[in-house]
């Protein structure tokens, strides 16, 4: 008659000579007092985890090793909907048998290569949101999973791993080539812009703003208090200034 649940438990009660499974009620932690001729029930609540070694094949129909880790617990309010429709075993009658086959689906979708490398965590996101919702709808919190290793044949692993490092390769020449494209091109742009310059400079160099140069400098020199000798040349006509 006499039942404690402890903390991280949940308990529900079942009438043999009532209406059944009570499914509005749920007990929490503490003391609870039943009738003999009832069934209560004590479901762990706590958060539990599942590994799940399997082999899964692509949609080339090549056999990948896909080893899933899942973290779970019963949704409290919903243990008697729970206990109804899969009991005490829900791991093995529901969590299990679902995580292997939306891994399974999920895996056919993608070709070895992607599943391994290039979208990796494209599947696995897709397994998560797949499985949360067929647990979600059976009364479970998914909390996590994760993909704890992929293993593929060893040719087939050797294989992919060969081409990604030619990819990378052919991605760092390419990215070599137009480092040089760009550096070429500013170098052209930076002459032209040179080039420019000098025929506008040369375009306004004309006898007389030479001359007027000319004259400027001399006669600053001439204000000096040292000594000089100065010769201008003024149209082949040669002057000396003392």
């Amino acid at each position: 008659m006499f039942y404690t649940v402890s903390p991280g438990e949940r308990a529900i009660i079942f009438r043999q000579f009532g209406d059944g499974l009570d499914t509005a009620n749920v007990f929490i932690p503490g003391f609870h007092v039943v009738a003999p001729w009832n069934d209560f029930i004590t479901y762990n609540v706590k958060e539990q985890s599942s590994e799940e070694p399997m082999d899964v094949l692509d949609k080339n129909g090549l056999s990948v090793n896909i080893d899933v880790s899942v973290r779970y617990n019963p949704i409290y309010k919903k243990i008697p909907y729970l206990h109804r429709q899969f009991g005490l075993d829900y791991i093995n009658q529901l969590i299990i048998p679902e995580i292997r086959s939306t891994v399974r689906q999920v895996a056919g979708r993608y070709t070895a290569e992607e599943i391994y490398s290039t979208k990796r965590s494209e599947v696995k996101q897709t397994i998560i949101d797949e499985a949360g919702k067929k647990l979600s709808n059976n009364f479970i919190d998914m909390r996590a999973l994760l993909i704890r290793s992929i293993q593929l044949p060893k040719d087939i692993k050797l294989a992919i791993e060969n081409k990604l490092t030619q990819e990378q390769e052919a991605l760092a020449y390419k990215f070599k080539l137009e480092k040089e494209k760009s550096e070429a091109e500013r170098k052209r742009i930076e002459a032209e812009g040179e080039s420019r310059a000098n025929k506008i400079i040369n375009a306004s160099l004309t006898r007389s703003l030479l001359r007027m140069r000319g004259i400027e400098a001399t006669v600053k020199l001439s204000e000096s208090p040292n000594s000089k000798v100065v010769v201008l040349v003024v149209e082949k006509v040669a002057c000396r200034l003392y």
